[in-house]
């Protein structure tokens, strides 16, 4: 699998400031590059609640000014996303929270990590279409 870790480069970067104000952009831009991967709708709506509750766990560990980055990792049928802010002493998410098991529930796959003065939140979804997007 591409992504975090394992492909350098993402598809697509979007950088906005750490705020909750531009959480819905973020989900808007979710949405339209699973449309291009010919995900249902059901899965679009999927993705844009699981990126909001990404983002919700990343933002309260944002320095104050900071960025809010996001990469998107386009493969055939899946996406994958790492939400990131700076942060400096980040603390990983609890597993038992609410936003954690939504998020677990959505996504096929989900990650957090600490490091080098980042928390990033990465989570991958698959189109429930059997046939891969052209």
């Amino acid at each position: 699998m591409n992504g975090p870790g394992a492909d350098p480069r993402a598809d697509v970067e979007l950088r906005l400031p750490a705020d909750s104000a531009y959480v819905s952009v973020l989900r808007t831009t979710s949405a339209g590059l699973a449309a291009r991967l010919d995900f249902t709708l059901d899965d679009i709506e999927d993705l844009r609640m699981a990126v909001g509750e990404a983002c919700a766990l990343v933002l309260p560990e944002a320095e104050s000014g900071s960025d809010l980055s996001c990469e998107f990792w386009m493969r055939s049928n899946e996406l994958t996303i790492a939400v990131g802010v700076p942060a400096r002493q980040p603390t990983p998410p609890d597993e038992d929270s609410f936003a954690w098991q939504v998020l677990n529930t959505l996504a096929s796959k989900t990650s957090a990590t600490t490091d080098s003065g980042r928390f990033t939140i990465s989570l991958s979804m698959q189109s429930t279409l059997s046939e891969p997007a052209l």
